[in-house]
């Protein structure tokens, strides 16, 4: 598969990469390409635009998508775009979700779980 990242899924990435966060744009999970992985955090993040709230059939594909990924391990974060249309929402949207990885990333520690390549196979 040979996705490219939306822009609005560059821009918050380019700000967590810039936090220092190792991303994956459109990584295949094996049941789809997730916009934005963070493997390290088992985070996934779907940039969604306003189809993905209005019309049903995409918010049941979204949530079985959103299922498979929560099976495998990882937490899947929808980013509406609505978030991403000017510098200071992005910069307050960037900064929200590293918080959330940090914490992510504390909690798997405390439970002593690490990165298992197996979720990728």
């Amino acid at each position: 598969m040979n996705c490219q990242p939306t822009p609005e899924a560059r821009k918050i990435g380019f700000l967590l990469k810039k936090a220092g966060w190792r991303i994956e744009f459109e990584k295949f999970d094996g049941y789809k390409s997730i916009d934005i992985a963070i493997v390290e955090a088992r985070v996934n993040i779907e940039v969604d635009g306003s189809h993905h709230n209005l019309d049903e059939k995409q918010a049941l594909a979204d949530l079985k998508r959103t299922f498979y990924s929560f099976k495998k391990g990882f937490l899947t974060l929808r980013i509406p775009n609505s978030l991403l249309r000017d510098d200071y929402t992005i910069k307050e949207t960037a900064d929200f979700i590293n918080e959330f990885l940090n914490e992510s990333i504390d909690q798997l520690e405390e439970d002593g779980k690490d990165y298992d390549e197996r979720f990728w196979d």
